[in-house]
């Protein structure tokens, strides 16, 4: 083999290699960033927190299992149970907020 035809064969893999690196830079590896904030998000509900599924139900969460949780919404008081998987959204219970409210009256 001489010199130009070891050139040309490693411009040959270079390309593709060099394709599979921007792919996973550009679309794989925020995807998997993304994944682990919605995993970290669905893992930190407390008792209290507003929570909205993936359906568009909202409500504020009164009991928490391993891998499932109970919801409850509306002034009825209807309570769901929903898996840890269908959070779309937490909004945290903030308890600062309601005593310095509550402190103004």
């Amino acid at each position: 083999m001489d010199a130009e035809t070891t050139t040309s064969l490693l411009a040959t893999f270079a390309f593709p290699v060099l394709m599979i690196v921007v792919l996973y830079i550009i679309m794989i590896r925020p995807q998997r960033k993304k994944e682990k904030e919605t995993q970290a998000m669905r893992n930190s509900i407390e008792i209290g927190d507003g929570i909205t599924t993936i359906g568009g139900i909202v409500g504020h969460v009164v009991s928490i299992k391993e891998d499932t949780f109970v919801l409850e919404t509306g002034n009825d008081r209807v309570k769901m149970r929903f898996k840890r998987w269908a959070i779309q959204d937490v909004e945290k219970l903030n308890l600062d907020a309601t005593t310095d409210a509550g402190s103004s009256k």
